[in-house]
C-alpha cells in the first residue's frame, strides 16, 4: 500500500520551496556578494584611518582655543 500523505503539509511544504527558489533568485538579481561588502568595509574603513591621520593636534582656528597665544 502507499505512504499516507497530509495534502495540507504537503502543499506548505511545496510553497516554503518556491518561495525559497524566488528569494534565492531575488537575491542573485538584486543582491551584492559578501566579497563586495567586505571590499567596501575594508575601502571605508582605509578612508577613516587616512582621514584620521591627516588633522592636525592643536593647529588651527578650529580647535576651540579662540584667542589663546595670539
Amino acid at each position: 500500500m502507499g505512504e499516507i500523505v497530509n495534502l495540507r503539509r504537503a502543499k506548505k511544504q511545496r510553497e516554503r520551496q518556491a518561495a525559497e527558489q524566488a528569494a534565492a533568485e531575488s537575491r542573485v538579481r538584486h543582491g551584492r556578494t559578501g566579497a563586495a561588502k567586505q571590499a567596501e568595509r575594508m575601502a571605508e574603513e582605509q578612508r577613516k584611518a587616512a582621514l584620521d591621520g591627516a588633522t592636525l593636534d592643536g593647529a588651527g582656528p578650529c580647535d576651540g582655543r579662540a584667542g589663546e597665544g595670539n
